[in-house]
């Protein structure tokens, strides 16, 4: 898929079908991450790649925003360093895995935004890393309404030369 089809069509997807993510694909998405650039090149950040089922249920139990993660087949979960730009950095991997995934026809979501301290021991991460998000990643269970986004028009966020210009 091109990389401007897929952020024009990628939806965040919260229903998965019960079919494992092939490895060269967990591979894929993992690879899209680590490739990321940040930063002063800081790499602030960490992705641990769940695919046993009892663990990704137990993480769908610590994210109160996210339960739906339990019926995904993989999850990532994203722990960030202590930087002034991890949020960041870590915010510009998570979207080249959520396309990398969607490329590959694997539909996803972020789920949380830090609060997620339930997520270390289950994981081993350690406290001195703080858990960022989780992204859960499948098929989706029914057919995504590829490129219908409700969003403002152009006009109204895209400004020329000076925030009172129009984009045109």
């Amino acid at each position: 898929m091109e990389v401007f089809e897929a952020v024009r069509t990628v939806l965040a997807v919260r229903e998965y079908r019960d079919k494992p993510v092939p490895p060269d694909t967990v591979r894929k998405i993992v690879e899209a991450a680590w490739l990321t650039a940040s930063s002063m090149n800081g790499q602030p950040w960490h992705f641990i790649a769940v695919e046993d089922r009892e663990t990704i249920r137990r993480l769908g139990q610590s994210a109160r925003t996210g339960p739906y993660i339990a019926g995904a087949p993989l999850a990532i979960v994203v722990a960030v360093e202590d930087s002034k730009f991890a949020e960041s950095d870590a915010g510009r991997a998570i979207q080249s895995m959520v396309l990398t995934g969607w490329s590959e026809g694997l539909g996803s979501n972020w789920v949380g935004f830090h609060g997620l301290d339930d997520v270390k021991p289950v994981l081993g991460i350690p406290e001195n890393l703080d858990v960022l998000a989780i992204i859960p990643f499948g098929y989706p269970t029914r057919p995504a309404g590829k490129g219908k986004k409700q969003r403002k028009p152009l006009s109204e966020v895209v400004h020329k030369e000076r925030f009172d210009q129009p984009f045109g």
